[in-house]
Order: structure tokens, then sequence, then C-alpha cells
């Protein structure tokens, strides 16, 4: 696990009327409030939802200075992830059970300046991807099926967390361990004791009264496994 745990709310869980002042509500103290800012892009069509694309993704870029994680839960990300590249993204995930030829679109991301992200179903394995998580920056490992927020924690993935992190550690693989779905104070620990170096949040954070200290909190409890494990 990283000894600097990334907390990255989801807006997926915030109240789009208001986004900006949402985005703002994260930021905390310097080193505690959030590191990344996730948004979740749904098409309708790779996933049963529709939530907000790259005109808004633009909006956000010009409002914040945190980095932005573009989650695309899309089809054809080889055609659209470029943009939100290109836009200032810091770090664009695709999923791999959508891209048409993921390792060159790894590089055509880098190439446009931001990281590039690999995510995975719940019920896809990592073992046949591995040569392809090479070329990638960061592994985003799926808990819940993609598409909607406030879902159960599937605790089932945290095998293949234990794969990427022991191949991490190993130097067979040079990326971050992402997780997103259903993180929140019951379920966080067990993330990082499997090796998750940043923890996606929605409804965790954004349900909370402060949204500030709720991502305090869970960076508290990380920093305790941590602490533990050392």
């Amino acid at each position: 696990m990283s000894n600097q745990p990334l907390i990255a709310p989801s807006i997926l869980s915030a109240d789009f009327s208001r986004l900006a002042d949402e985005v703002a509500a994260v930021r905390g103290e310097p080193g505690r409030g959030a590191d990344w800012l996730h948004v979740d892009v749904m098409d309708a069509h790779f996933v049963p939802n529709l939530t907000l694309g790259l005109p808004v993704v633009k909006s956000l870029l010009a409002t914040t200075d945190l980095p932005v994680d573009c989650h695309l839960m899309i089809e054809r990300p080889d055609h659209w992830a470029i943009g939100y590249a290109e836009a200032g993204s810091h770090n664009v995930t695709v999923h791999v059970e959508a891209a048409e030829d993921p390792v060159m679109l790894a590089k055509d991301l880098r190439a446009a300046g931001a990281k590039a992200g690999l995510a995975i179903k719940p019920n896809t394995p990592l073992e046949p991807y591995l040569d392809v998580l090479a070329h990638y920056d960061t592994l985003l490992v799926m808990s819940v099926e993609p598409g909607f927020g406030g879902q159960t924690f599937i605790a089932d993935v945290l095998g293949k967390v234990r794969t990427a992190r022991r191949l991490v550690d190993t130097g067979h693989l040079n990326l971050m361990v992402e997780i997103d779905g259903g993180i929140n104070a019951d379920t966080i620990e067990q993330a990082a004791e499997a090796g998750v170096d940043c923890f996606v949040a929605g409804s965790a954070v954004y349900a909370a009264t402060d949204p500030a200290h709720a991502v305090e909190a869970l960076r508290s409890q990380v920093e305790a496994v941590s602490e533990r494990s050392t």
C-alpha cells in the first residue's frame, strides 16, 4: 500500500445543481482533504445510466485545481477518451471491457497529457490483462457493478487487489491501485489491508454533514491500517 493514500470523492453522489460548491466542500485542510476529484462519465449504453460528459468536465476543470480523475463508463472509449485528456484531466480511466485497443489507447492518453487508467468490472478477471496493464498508470478495480452510486461493496474483488498489489510490490507492474464502489467507514479498512492506494468514495462523503471532515475521517482509517502493518 502507498505511504500516502489518496481519497477521491465521487461527484456522482453530489448535488449536480451546485457542483462548484460541492467540489469546494471536499477541499478540507491541506494534506487532509480530497486528493483527487472522481468524475463518473456514463453514456446509458455501456452502463444503464446517463450522467455527464466532456462539456461539464471542462467546466469543472475551470473551477478547481484538484486533479480530476475521469472514469469513463462509455462505449467507444478509443474515440472519446482523448478529449478528456486534452481538456486537462489528471487521470482518464477506460474500461477494458469496452476498449478496442487498450494498449494504443494508453499511449494516446499519455501523449495527450493524462495518466492512463484501466478499469475492470467485478466479474472481469485480472490475469488476462496483466500484459496490457504494463502500459497503464492506474488500475481501477470496481467493487460494485458500474452504473449507479450507493451500492453494496463486493468484497470478493479484493483478491484482484491483492494480486495487483503483489505485482506492483515485486516490480512486475508500475501503477496505482484504485478502488471504486461501496467505499465507506465500514469497508475502507478491508480495501486498505488488501493494498489499495486510491479510494473513491461517493455517498460516504457527500451524504455527510461535513464532506471535508468525512474525507479526513476516511483518510485516518487508512492511515491506521498502514500503522498497524508496519
